[in-house]
């Protein structure tokens, strides 16, 4: 975004009376760099919009897989053990729901955080594959780099449109007492999302 910046003000630059000054050739320079970006590497420099993102798996295996830093991380395997088997659509809402907990007060600040709340202590955890038990281990590489797109997509910014500004899902096998108290905003795939209220009923 910087770049695309500045190479607006240079070239507004030029076009005042600076040809054949070092801001001119600068200018040529980052035209010249700007042109050699396609569209689809021009745009990983750009917050995806709603209407760049598709839902679906074929939209997703043409987007190239950027690795990023820990919070990329614990939200991509929080997204392969939790969602790995639902649509696209699905590991985008789940992801929505990680997010909309960084943004509240009520949960920790950070990815990596929200997902580990409560991990080590019964019945605690937010995420279950975090005190299940069992050795997280990833097994399906091609599902992995998966949800490691989505994961990349929500990071910088993706849309939340699917879930309301869900906080909680479930999946639809299970019925915890807190989704009585919950306005649910969507159902996909096999989860069913829901908004915390600001203030619960006391009956």
């Amino acid at each position: 975004m910087v770049k695309i910046a500045l190479a607006m003000v240079l070239a507004f630059a030029g076009t005042i009376g600076f040809a054949d000054t070092p801001t001119d050739k600068l200018v040529n320079h980052e035209r010249g760099a700007l042109n050699a970006i396609s569209g689809n590497k021009l745009a990983t420099f750009l917050k995806p919009s709603e209407s760049e993102i598709q839902y679906s798996r074929e939209w997703l295996a043409s987007q190239d897989l950027v690795k990023g830093g820990p919070q990329w991380k614990c939200l991509s395997e929080a997204l392969y053990f939790e969602a790995r088997g639902e649509s696209v659509k699905g590991q985008f809402a789940v992801a929505e729901v990680i997010l909309n907990r960084v943004d509240s007060p009520r949960f920790p600040d950070t990815v990596c955080e929200v997902i580990n709340q409560g991990t080590g202590r019964k019945f605690a955890c937010q995420f279950t594959y975090t005190c299940d038990g069992h050795k997280e281990v990833i097994a399906e590489p091609q599902a992995y780099k998966r949800v490691g797109k989505v994961a990349q997509l929500m990071i910088n910014g993706g849309p939340r449109e699917l879930t309301r500004g869900a906080t909680h899902y479930h999946t639809r096998a299970v019925s915890p007492k807190w989704s009585r108290k919950f306005p649910r905003t969507a159902t996909i795939g096999v989860h069913h999302f829901y908004r915390q209220p600001t203030r619960l009923s006391q009956n």
